[in-house]
């Protein structure tokens, strides 16, 4: 297990009773360096959405759990946060809850000279996503996905 994996894997132990005790659900959790800093980031999430309060309150209870733990020896900034509209569908626990919507597909590699792909998210596996555009059906290996997300119209 990477120190990345790590770290993310005991924050998510230490947010689930403060989750919990906020009446909402984790989303996810990651660990990334942007530039010079390193940011831990906790996705909240409820039916009809997180307000501000919501993100305040957990973040507040997850900031003196990680003090009290202090398993992360590097400074690093904590953000409590809804996923968003276009959440990123990482897990197969996101996959699972977004079967039958509107999907957004990056590949690392052009298929058919094209990198994105939309459609209705039909089925996966461990190693592939279908989508539905229309009457067809397009099969990608999960390996060569960058990203899935919600997709979303103003």
């Amino acid at each position: 297990m990477s120190r990345r994996e790590e770290y993310e894997e005991k924050t998510q132990q230490l947010l689930a009773p403060v989750a919990e005790a906020n009446q909402v659900s984790v989303y996810d959790v990651e660990y990334v360096k942007e530039g010079s800093d390193y940011y831990l980031r906790a996705y909240i999430d409820k039916p009809g959405g997180v307000n501000i309060q919501d993100c305040e309150n957990v973040s507040r209870a997850l900031s003196d759990a990680l003090d009290r733990e202090d398993f992360i020896p590097d400074a690093y900034i904590l953000e409590v946060s809804s996923p968003g509209l276009g959440r990123a569908l990482k897990k197969d626990k996101h996959l699972e809850a977004s079967i039958g919507q509107e999907v957004e597909i990056r590949l690392f590699k052009a298929v058919d000279q094209c990198k994105e792909f939309s459609g209705v998210l039909d089925r996966f596996d461990k190693d592939t996503v279908t989508i539905r555009e229309g009457d067809n059906a397009r099969t990608f290996q999960r390996t060569d996905i960058a990203l899935i997300r919600l997709a979303f119209d103003f």
